[in-house]
């Protein structure tokens, strides 16, 4: 099968077990990316009440907004579970971290933050640089060459919303990130529901280090990519069961 196609096909399978762990008065944060806007067209319609779908990081930049296109996942969001919208009219990445830093002193950005403090579940794809079908955030804009050569230089090989980590899940001294919109891994890992989606063998690197990380929860994963990740744990000696 070709690269998209197993994407299709993960993200069909990732869009069932979403549905199943949906529930009223839940508060679901995702993060924009290729690999959610597959997923969003798969959800199944499953009504629920009071419940809350919110974008956990900025989509715009430099060159365009980013508002449909988060807009769109949103709303396939919301249309499938009846479900409270909350956008985040934030830039994906910020020039200056103090422009972040004074972004997060509004009242209309901290409404959003509040109700991301809220996330039960949190469905996220990995970002690669290096993959066949890289992520949106490598491709559309969002980094310039000296963002990229910072995040070679620092080891970066993943992120995740876009809060970018390094192979062994560290992400000290990654200038990036203190200007990304996305929350902190610290943050991530205290969400209780954690749905990680990948697929491709070229994003092992990217999973390897989200795993390391401790973001994931439960996994939805193509055979190839798998593979790829549990041969690697293995030679590292690394339980492959965690």
């Amino acid at each position: 099968a070709s690269e998209a196609e197993r994407l299709e096909r993960t993200a069909q399978l990732a869009a069932g077990a979403l549905a199943a762990a949906v529930r009223p008065e839940l508060t679901i944060g995702i993060a924009w990316g290729a690999t959610l806007s597959a997923v969003a067209r798969h959800l199944p319609g499953k009504p629920t009440h009071d419940t809350h779908v919110v974008q956990m990081n900025g989509a715009m930049n430099p060159q365009a907004s980013g508002l449909s296109y988060a807009g769109e996942l949103l709303d396939r969001f919301g249309s499938a579970f009846q479900a409270a919208l909350h956008q985040f009219p934030v830039p994906a990445i910020f020039d200056d971290p103090e422009t972040k830093r004074a972004m997060w002193r509004e009242r209309s950005v901290r409404s959003v933050l509040d109700v991301q403090s809220r996330v039960g579940l949190f469905v996220f794809g990995v970002g690669a640089p290096g993959s066949e079908t890289p992520s949106h955030v490598y491709t559309g804009g969002y980094l310039d060459a000296a963002d990229l050569a910072d995040l070679a230089r620092t080891g970066a090989v993943g992120d995740c919303a876009p809060v970018f980590y390094r192979e062994d899940g560290t992400d000290a001294d990654v200038e990036l990130n203190t200007r990304s919109s996305g929350p902190s891994l610290e943050a991530i890992r205290a969400i209780p529901h954690r749905l990680c989606v990948a697929s491709g063998r070229s994003k092992r690197e990217s999973l390897l280090g989200a795993l390391s990380a401790g973001l994931v929860t439960e996994l939805v994963v193509d055979e190839s990519l798998a593979r790829e990740v549990l041969r690697e744990r293995r030679a590292s000696g690394a339980d492959p069961a965690r």
